[in-house]
């Protein structure tokens, strides 16, 4: 598998098998992973800032107290922003602090503050690693969840031979992939995601649209497939690149996005994200010309209601049909009406006047159910997209178990 848009927090910490991690950085970005990495203050001994952020693409981290980092990139965010934690090397000391849930430096503290899958690499002394305190350290950390790759037996820094030797880098980038892969939620699932807007043509020039820039739809289908779905996106004229993983159909009209959609069920989720237009133009055959003291009148024809249609498609329909309601007045009271007029079971309500506009990199979601209203806070378009796909991955896996 790839790790395409998969976003890995890496913590190196003090240790001679620190210079493997730099090997280990290029393995994980040839598979496409985003990285962000802390170098704990003992990790400086062996190897340096420029050369892992030189590697990485990204700057790197190691003072919990700097004013500086602390306001670009916070530890809370380090690790709230990560799909995995990755600790390689990770020390003896390293392990104690996590297992005592210590928090002096920011290696620690991220750590602490995370709630992501962590994976630690261990590398020591073999004496250190068969330790009654390291095995206790150990033995907890797994049974919180922690998942361990190695040590594997060979020669040490210290001219012996043993246990304790850090996994190499190929296998530390395995263990991360099959994390991901028995983490694939929506694995055996198939999603459909519209995004972007429609272009309606008026005459072979001239088009009406809107400013949807399909970032919400892209970042969607990106994570339905990052929990293992096999995704789907129709997507209308966009800047967006494709998401990895992700079957891509590119489609221009109202009508080509409703087609595109029919043939891609059955499914079991469809989210409806596309800023599709409600009319259409009677389109001129020719470029309608300008003339003096004319101005033409264009007839409009109502197009397709794609989010109405999939949600009354009878044995066709989704098990769970999500859709958008963008507004720009009395937000919930429209998203709940629009939710029992298309039938869907889902409305995403975000206000594009003030918090969510198009283009926007953020957005702020009230969820609508049959239940009530889910306000979610603010989140970027990644974390609203991230947030969806685990709840998507809930309700399916609770509609299943019901059954």
């Amino acid at each position: 598998m790839t790790l395409h848009s998969r976003r890995i927090l890496l913590i190196i910490s003090g240790g001679i098998a620190a210079y493997k991690s730099l090997e280990l950085i290029r393995r994980l970005r040839e598979r496409g992973a985003e990285l962000r990495c802390i170098l704990t203050e003992g990790a400086k001994q062996f190897v340096t800032p420029l050369s892992v952020s030189a590697l990485s693409g990204q700057k790197v981290y190691s003072d919990l107290f700097s004013l500086t980092e602390e306001s670009e990139m916070g530890h809370l965010r380090l690790a709230k922003e990560a799909d995995l934690v990755l600790v390689a090397p990770a020390t003896a000391d390293l392990l104690a602090k996590m297992a005592m849930g210590l928090a002096d430096d920011l290696a620690s503290a991220s750590l602490l503050a995370s709630d992501r899958p962590v994976l630690v690499a261990p590398a020591m002394n073999t004496r250190m690693w068969e330790s009654p305190a390291t095995r206790a350290n150990l033995a907890l950390l797994e049974a919180r969840g922690v998942r361990r790759v190695g040590p594997n037996a060979g020669p040490l820094a210290e001219g012996e031979v043993g246990l304790g030797r850090v996994a190499e880098p190929l296998e530390i980038v395995a263990a991360v992939e099959a994390l991901f892969v028995a983490n694939a939620r929506l694995a055996g699932r198939r999603a459909l995601v519209t995004s972007g807007p429609t272009h309606e043509a008026i005459d072979p020039v001239r088009y009406i649209a809107n400013h949807s820039s399909g970032k919400q739809g892209h970042a969607i289908a990106a994570a339905l497939a990052r929990l293992g779905a096999e995704t789907t996106l129709v997507s209308g004229p966009t800047r967006e690149p494709d998401p990895p993983g992700v079957r891509v159909v590119h489609v221009v009209s109202a009508r080509e996005m409703l087609s595109a959609c029919e043939a891609a069920l059955p499914v079991d989720v469809a989210v409806c994200a596309a800023a599709v237009a409600d009319w259409r133009v009677d389109a001129a055959a020719q470029k309608i010309k300008k003339q003096k003291g004319a101005i033409p009148s264009l007839k409009l024809v109502e197009n397709p209601d794609i989010l109405a249609t999939l949600s009354n498609a009878g044995n066709r329909r989704p098990r769970l049909m999500v859709g958008f309601a963008a507004e720009t007045e009395n937000l919930i009271e429209n998203a709940k009406a629009k939710r029992l007029k298309k039938g869907c079971d889902w409305i995403l309500a975000n206000d594009v006047a003030t918090g969510g506009a198009f283009g926007a990199d953020a957005n702020t979601i009230h969820l609508v159910d049959a239940a009530g209203i889910e306000h979610w806070p603010p989140l970027s378009k990644r974390d609203v997209a991230d947030r969806l796909a685990s709840r998507i991955a809930d309700f399916l896996a609770g509609k299943e178990a019901a059954e």
